[in-house]
């Protein structure tokens, strides 16, 4: 995976002697008395018994214990009576009073239940459709610090608010949500970072690793365009070997515009041999999704008939990865 080139450690005239620790070797270690363990705090929090039956997968007695805190209106037992009444787990499945033990937990300022509900408001299935509560609950478990929802009301800041304007209201949200590992919302920070003009320079210097942490973390998107943005040179240093590597892996893994660019890799072999069987075979894989590209159906079109044939061959037994 790509990696920032790591340059050297500059010492000083003061630092040039300090050499690391040697340690203690693990023979030395064995049998030495260790240093006593420092004292631990005593935990005075409540233990969440129903929680940790939860987390062992004891679901009955989970179930048991949180219900009779939900009804006595604690929010947290609340939200997880509905989480396990939504996925059937140690109850029946019953999902319209998932949504009743969801609302009260929500009206009670659980950020996973405002968020959960605002879902469920926006759908409409369970309880009647509406947008306002919805946005509302989304906007609170937001400023909770629920990552989900912090990505989910920068998606409706924009598209309530178009243009610029609406992007940098949201960016806050995005910036929040990707710092707690949401794939979605580092590869909004990417794209605003890079394209906006009002971000400043520091930020816009950063634009390249959100768009890698994304595609590290699966973001099929995000992959492609990492690829591009290496290839090209865009956010940082050129790496054709890198570029090519997330773009034949997007394409490995059925992503037709993957496709499409590395069969343009292939013929002009950026990061890669030339090959004009490969090239022609995702060529051929991408224009059956419906991908049209005159360039390459040009260049299919110059190569021999036999290229042609292995070509798809090649591509008839494709399976995506």
């Amino acid at each position: 995976e790509a990696q920032p080139t790591r340059q050297g450690r500059v010492q000083s005239e003061e630092q040039k002697d300090l050499q690391p620790s040697a340690g203690v070797n693990v023979y030395q270690r064995m049998g030495a008395e260790l240093p006593a363990l420092p004292p631990e705090k005593e935990f005075k929090g409540r233990v969440d018994e129903a929680y940790g039956h939860f987390q062992r997968g004891e679901y009955v007695q989970a179930l048991d214990k949180a219900l009779n805190r939900a009804q006595n209106g604690d929010a947290a037992a609340q939200t997880l009576v509905a989480e396990m009444m939504s996925r059937g787990l140690g109850i029946a499945r019953d999902e319209k009073t998932a949504a009743f033990w969801y609302q009260q937990a929500a009206q009670g300022g659980d950020p996973v239940a405002m968020f959960k509900f605002a879902l469920i408001l926006m759908e409409g299935k369970f309880v009647t459709r509406d947008k306002a509560k919805a946005d509302d609950f989304m906007r609170r478990a937001a400023e909770a610090g629920n990552a989900s929802a912090q990505f989910n009301w920068g998606q409706i800041l924009v598209s309530e608010n178009p243009g610029a304007k609406g992007l940098l209201m949201a960016l806050p949200f995005y910036e929040k949500s990707a710092e707690q590992g949401i794939a979605d919302a580092q590869y909004a920070v990417s794209q605003i970072y890079w394209s906006l003009k009002d971000v400043p320079a520091e930020k816009k210097a950063k634009a390249r690793d959100w768009l890698t942490r994304a595609a590290k973390a699966g973001y099929d998107t995000a992959q492609v365009d990492l690829g591009i943005w290496l290839v090209n040179g865009f956010g940082g240093e050129r790496n054709l070997d890198e570029g090519f590597r997330w773009l034949y892996g997007a394409a490995q893994r059925g992503n037709v515009v993957a496709q499409n660019k590395v069969a343009h890799l292939y013929i002009q072999a950026l990061g890669t041999r030339p090959d004009p069987v490969e090239a022609a075979k995702w060529y051929v894989l991408s224009r059956r999704a419906g991908l049209k590209d005159p360039s390459l159906e040009d260049f299919y079109l110059g190569i021999t008939d036999e290229q042609q044939k292995k070509a798809i061959e090649a591509a008839n037994r494709f399976r995506p990865t």
